[in-house]
């Protein structure tokens, strides 16, 4: 149902999953769906008949609701997609399905609704899956999902894995079981499902995220109370998805009452990602520069500092075992090391005194060999993530988990760095590192197919960008044009580049001295002036969409500022701020009175503190981040970002936190007349053609 244009959907998932654009489309393509219906009626064992070959919402918009196989050639048409087999679309409809809808009963809009998702979802990780074979078939299942950092938090066949949730408790209990809060309920019990009823209150999983990444959530704004109410668990877990989103967490297909729920496999797949983001922090030249030792010149430092932790683990590896004289190149962290011989080299080259008869090799049941592995592994005090039989089946994320955690133990790396000058200039100013890691995390929220590691060198080939540009601006790449990774020809490369830049023209971006080749070379000044002025566009368009408050008026940044020095002084409060370069915000002071302004019963007066000396701001600073997260705001920024008054990272903050406020029932909207602020009553689902996903991705309240 709508109003005024509005399609409302009750399911928070579904409001976060689809645009405006995109329900306004579906809707119109149930309706000929259920009108067409040989009954006159639409039901649940329809749907893959009808769904089959239906494309994506945007080009349901445009009249291209096709098989997208028959649309590939027309101008901004999507990639062609495979249609689900029996077997997949018997577990879809198992998925989505509730206890009450049987499949001869009537489909409701919202039934629809999740159907697509989850068959969009479902093409969407065979195609990844696809990618990696080399284009060859494939069968989809939940062994063949991505690497844990690209996988979505669900897994394809709603099925969990007994080896990996016992890996994960084992590393909870052995990481958590002092914390003050979680030591009275562990350890957990593997062979129970008490780890999905744990974390239902969020707290266990935001204490996993600070593990993860210290400092990410300021404790003090996690409601810790032995009994929490609904209102107090929601706000937990609306921290905990906005906080695992700001370490690199791909939490897009999972909102919080998939949480307050204890959905086991949703679950499972964010505790998966948190803890290898744990596991893989060392694993970069900024916290070990002695992998320096794994490159010859400076061109082999440009593609390591391109490559993913994964991959860097891989090189890593490969580097030891060369030093133990093994003959083969291990490129994946599942059938290359199911024989344990790889694993058996990798230990005896880094801990020779930890080996024991009889060795590894000289046996030749694969059980035996990988129990004789993890033996020296534990003598070498290293945790065990995975059992023998995970190694000879090959589990990828618990045998990556294995390797990082070993590589954290004893890289074998030398602790004195070789003095080597392209290593010169590797270190960034803190100023661009941290917009870097911003913008970073920001794209990686948005939803998109390709994870990124590096904004630098991810870009060069256009690719994620038009993906970005897709998704902030819905429509305006042409695809027919768009040059599909792997590139070799570096001008194919421009072409994309240039039609990034084309339409970041017609959305009125300055662009004044900048190509497409600067983007290619990596001109680090150029991409980050570019990122901020398409995030700042996604933001901008997703106020203006909000049209019961905005009436369609465009939104500047001085409407922002505005708004929110009323919203402060018309609580009564004095501070005001002339710009978001005011260095009065480095107190914290004003955002703390806006936050309370917003919702007076988030902020705790008595964690306040003057915001006078570095260690306040830096207190204040840290409590903001945290309790505007835990209100629904996505947001990105550090607190040196507030300390440092960074007048984007001001702007999105205050942003993001007008955004989740006028998308409540009641708020307020600008008058176009006098750019003032009135209150006005409004259905709290937003008019978002932009994508949603980067300001507040859980749901409101």
């Amino acid at each position: 149902m709508g109003f005024d244009g509005l399609v409302v959907v009750s399911d928070p998932y579904l409001q976060r999953r689809f645009t405006q654009a995109d329900l306004r489309a579906l809707q119109a393509q149930y309706a000929g769906l259920r009108d067409t219906a040989p009954t006159g009626r639409l039901r649940l064992r329809d749907l893959p008949a009808a769904l089959t070959g239906l494309g994506s919402p945007t080009a349901i918009a445009a009249g291209k609701g096709e098989a997208l196989r028959g649309d590939a050639g027309k101008e901004n048409s999507s990639p062609p997609e495979p249609a689900l087999t029996d077997e997949e679309w018997s577990s879809v409809l198992t998925a989505v399905s509730r206890a009450d809808e049987k499949p001869q009963l009537d489909v409701n809009f919202e039934l629809f609704l999740r159907v697509y998702a989850e068959m969009q979802l479902r093409l969407k990780g065979g195609k990844k899956a696809r990618e990696r074979d080399g284009g060859q078939g494939i069968k989809r299942s939940s062994s063949s999902s991505a690497a844990f950092l690209t996988a979505s938090t669900t897994t394809l066949l709603h099925t969990i894995s007994e080896s990996e949730k016992a890996s994960y408790v084992g590393h909870i209990n052995a990481y958590l079981a002092e914390d003050p809060f979680l030591k009275n309920a562990l350890p957990v019990d593997p062979a129970t499902d008490q780890l999905f009823h744990l974390t239902k209150d969020g707290v266990l999983l935001c204490k996993l995220i600070n593990l993860a990444v210290p400092g990410t959530i300021d404790e003090r704004a996690i409601n810790t109370k032995r009994l929490l109410n609904l209102w107090e668990k929601n706000e937990n877990h609306t921290l905990c998805l906005n906080s695992a989103k700001a370490i690199g967490c791909t939490v897009v297909n999972i909102g919080t009452q998939d949480l307050a729920e204890g959905r086991p496999h949703l679950i499972l797949g964010l505790i998966s990602q948190i803890i290898k983001i744990q596991l893989l922090a060392d694993v970069n030249l900024k916290r070990t520069p002695q992998l320096v030792e794994l490159v010859q010149d400076s061109q082999e430092m440009e593609e390591l500092m391109s490559l993913s932790p994964e991959k860097i683990l891989l090189r890593w590896m490969n580097f030891q075992l060369k030093k133990g004289g093994f003959q083969r190149t291990v490129t994946n962290f599942s059938s290359d090391i199911k024989d344990s011989e790889a694993y058996a080299c990798l230990l005896n080259v880094l801990a020779p005194e930890c080996s024991a008869k009889p060795s590894p090799m000289s046996v030749k049941d694969l059980l035996h060999r990988a129990r004789l592995v993890l033996e020296h592994a534990d003598r070498m005090g290293c945790k065990r993530y995975l059992a023998p039989k995970d190694i000879v089946a090959g589990l990828q994320n618990l045998n990556l988990a294995f390797v990082a955690h070993i590589f954290q133990k004893r890289n074998g790396l030398s602790k004195q760095m070789k003095q080597v000058s392209f290593v010169d200039g590797v270190s960034d100013d803190a100023q661009v590192s941290r917009e870097e890691r911003s913008f970073r995390l920001w794209i990686n929220s948005l939803g998109i197919s390709t994870y990124i590691n590096n904004v630098f060198e991810d870009l060069r080939n256009g690719w994620v960008l038009l993906e970005v540009m897709d998704k902030v601006a819905p429509g305006s790449v042409n695809w027919k044009f768009a040059n599909r990774p792997p590139i070799e020809l570096p001008f194919r490369k421009v072409e994309n580049c240039n039609q990034v830049l084309k339409i970041g023209k017609e959305i009125k971006f300055s662009l004044v001295n900048i190509a497409g080749h600067d983007i290619v070379q990596g001109n680090k000044k150029l991409i980050l002036a570019f990122l901020w002025q398409l995030m700042r566009y996604n933001i901008l368009q997703l106020l203006k969409n909000l049209r019961f408050h905005s009436n369609g008026k465009e939104i500047t940044d001085n409407d922002i500022l505005l708004w929110a020095n009323k919203k402060v002084k018309d609580s009564g409060r004095q501070s005001q701020i002339g710009s978001f370069k005011d260095r009065s915000l480095s107190s914290g002071i004003f955002f703390v009175n806006l936050l309370s302004v917003v919702e007076p019963r988030v902020v705790n007066w008595s964690l306040v503190t003057k915001g006078e000396k570095d260690e306040e701001k830096q207190m204040n600073a840290s409590y903001i981040i945290s309790v505007a997260r835990k209100l629904g705001c996505s947001i990105f920024l550090l607190p040196e970002d507030v300390m440092e008054v960074n007048q984007k990272m001001m702007l999105t903050l205050t942003a993001s936190i007008m955004y989740w406020h006028l998308k409540r029932p009641t708020s307020y909207s600008v008058d176009p007349d006098n750019s003032s602020l009135c209150e006005t009553s409004s259905i709290s689902t937003s008019d978002d053609s932009a994508s949603e996903s980067s300001i507040d991705d859980s749901g409101t309240r």
